[in-house]
C-alpha cells in the first residue's frame, strides 16, 4: 500500500517539466498496476462481485484514473494544454510557456459543491465516531427478501442471515447503504439517515463513509493532486475488501474467507479492521478538507463553509 500523501507535500509554486512529468508517469504506472486485473477480467468478459462495484457504483473508468492532476493553484511549466487535454481549469499563460490553474474558473463553476464537500467532511470528523455496526448494512439489504442484487449464495442461508439480523441491534448511519435496506429491515435500524441529514448522521467509524472519500475527491476533481486521489482510492478497495468478507455472501470461492460477524471472534476482527481504516481515512478526510479549504479561501464561500 502506498503511503499516504496529506496533498500539503507538493510545491504549490511552478513545477519544473522534470518534476511534474515523473510525478504524472508515476501516477500512470501506479493505476496500471491498480487497475490491470480489472482490465483483464473485462476483456474476458468476466465479472467480479468484489472489485466490479469499484468500477459501477464510483462511475471512474481505469481511463480517467489515469489522468493525473498537479492540484489546486499548480503552475507548471514548459507545459501546454495538448499535453493535458483532459484538465479543464488549467489554462496556457498568455506567453504559452506554462499551465496555471484557473482559479476563478474552477470557484465560479464548482464552489458550492466545495464548500458541501467540505461541510460534510468536517462535520463527519468532528460527530461522535462509534465501531459497533459490524457490516450489518450488508446483511439488512438481504433480510427477509427471496431476491438478492447479487447471485452469490448467502454463507448461512436465508433463515440464518435473518436470524443474525435479528439477533443484533442494527446501527447503520450511512443513507446510501440504508437506502438498499429490504422494506423489513428499515425499522430495524436505530437511525433513520436522509440526504438531507448526512451531514448530521455520517460519522468516521463507518466504513462507508471512509469509502466515500474516494467520491468526495473525484468531485473535487483538479482541485486533487493525483496521488492524494489515488491514495482515496486505495482506501476505498481496502474498505470495500472488508465490507465483503463480514458480508452474508459466501465469497471463499472468490478468494475472500468471511469474517464471521455472527461470532464474537468474528466482530473482535471486524472492529479491528474496521478502526485501522478509520485512522487512515482521517489522514486523507483532514488533506481533503485542506484542498477545499485552499479553494474557499480564494472566495466569498470560505466564510460559510468554515469549521
Amino acid at each position: 500500500m502506498s503511503p499516504i500523501n496529506t496533498g500539503r507535500a507538493f510545491d504549490r509554486a511552478t513545477l519544473p517539466p522534470e518534476q511534474w512529468r515523473a510525478r504524472k508517469q508515476a501516477h500512470e504506472q501506479r493505476v496500471d498496476r491498480l487497475t490491470a486485473a480489472h482490465l483483464s477480467r473485462r476483456s474476458r468478459g468476466q465479472r467480479h462481485p468484489v472489485w466490479d462495484f469499484m468500477f459501477e457504483y464510483y462511475p471512474v473508468t481505469p481511463g480517467k484514473l489515469r489522468h493525473w492532476s498537479p492540484g489546486f493553484g499548480a503552475v507548471l511549466a514548459d507545459a501546454h494544454a495538448s499535453t493535458f487535454p483532459y484538465l479543464k481549469y488549467f489554462t496556457e499563460s498568455a506567453a504559452g510557456e506554462r499551465l496555471v490553474f484557473d482559479t476563478e474558473a474552477y470557484v465560479g463553476k464548482r464552489g458550492k459543491s466545495v464548500s458541501y464537500i467540505r461541510r460534510l467532511l468536517d462535520a463527519t470528523r468532528r460527530n461522535p465516531t462509534h465501531f459497533d455496526c459490524f457490516g450489518l448494512h450488508e446483511w439488512a439489504m438481504v433480510y427477509r427478501q427471496d431476491e438478492h442484487r447479487h447471485p452469490e449464495a448467502l454463507r448461512l442461508g436465508q433463515e440464518g442471515t435473518d436470524e443474525v439480523v435479528e439477533a443484533h441491534t442494527v446501527r447503520c448511519t450511512h443513507f446510501d447503504a440504508f437506502r438498499f435496506f429490504t422494506p423489513k429491515a428499515v425499522p430495524l435500524n436505530e437511525f433513520s439517515p436522509t440526504r438531507q441529514t448526512q451531514p448530521e448522521c455520517e460519522q468516521a467509524g463507518c466504513l462507508h463513509a471512509n469509502m466515500d472519500l474516494y467520491k468526495w475527491a473525484t468531485k473535487l476533481g483538479e482541485a486533487v493532486p493525483g496521488e492524494l486521489w489515488l491514495d482515496a482510492f486505495e482506501l476505498a478497495c481496502a474498505a470495500r475488501e472488508l465490507d465483503m468478507r463480514a458480508a452474508p455472501y459466501d465469497l471463499a470461492g472468490w478468494g475472500f474467507e468471511p469474517i464471521r460477524i455472527e461470532t464474537a471472534q468474528g466482530k473482535a476482527e471486524y472492529v479491528r479492521r474496521q478502526r485501522e481504516l478509520s485512522s487512515r481515512a482521517q489522514q486523507l478526510r483532514d488533506a481533503l478538507i485542506a484542498v477545499a479549504d485552499e479553494v474557499l479561501a480564494t472566495s466569498n464561500l470560505g466564510q460559510s463553509a468554515g469549521g
